[in-house]
């Protein structure tokens, strides 16, 4: 009777032991997140499973062209996933379906032609905002289907969870998510 007691014991240990191990890593280490809609696309899609780096940015700080999960600044609990345009200091323009930083045009190498023609409304539209400290100017990938900096305004640092890390779901993309050179 003893070593029963004993050997339940010791698996009640392990089994506390690996849910604190996994409460750790969910809530300071990796976060799963599922995209939801489509203002991502082609590049992440509507269901697709990602892991988010959540300790990235707590040694080091965003860059321009990481795919970030934010909470919302205009629904807080509802968490959104966008690429970073614009960093901190940085004047953000948006003229003739292009986008300006400090006056220089930015190449989108990872933005397919087909979605190259991005900007919400008229091509005559102008958008322009200088980013203050720890803040940042983030865009969806499917510029018409976004919700995005172009809607909310500036997104401040303390409102950024991670850094989109790992593709879980779909398979056949299972991996790595990459980061497009600029």
């Amino acid at each position: 009777m003893k070593k029963i007691l004993e050997d339940i014991f010791d698996i009640g240990k392990t089994i506390v032991f690996v849910v604190l191990i996994a409460f750790f890593i969910r809530y300071f280490i990796f976060q799963p997140f599922v995209v939801d809609g489509y203002s991502m696309e082609p590049n992440f899609t509507d269901k697709e499973y990602l892991l988010v780096n959540k300790v990235t940015y707590r040694v080091g700080h965003p860059a321009r062209g990481d795919v970030i999960v934010f909470d919302s600044p205009v629904d807080p609990g509802t968490d959104y996933i966008k690429r970073i345009i614009g960093l901190p200091g940085e004047k953000i323009t948006i003229k003739n379906n292009s986008i300006y930083i400090n006056d220089n045009s930015i190449d989108e190498k990872y933005l397919t032609p087909e979605i190259n023609t991005y900007i919400q409304g008229d091509k005559s539209t102008k958008y322009e905002v200088t980013l203050g400290k720890d803040q940042y100017f983030v865009l969806g990938d499917n510029r018409e289907h976004s919700s995005d900096s172009r809607v909310f305004g500036v997104l401040d640092k303390n409102k950024i969870i991670g850094k989109a890390w790992f593709i879980v779901y779909p398979w056949n993309i299972f991996g790595l998510v990459g980061h497009p050179s600029y």
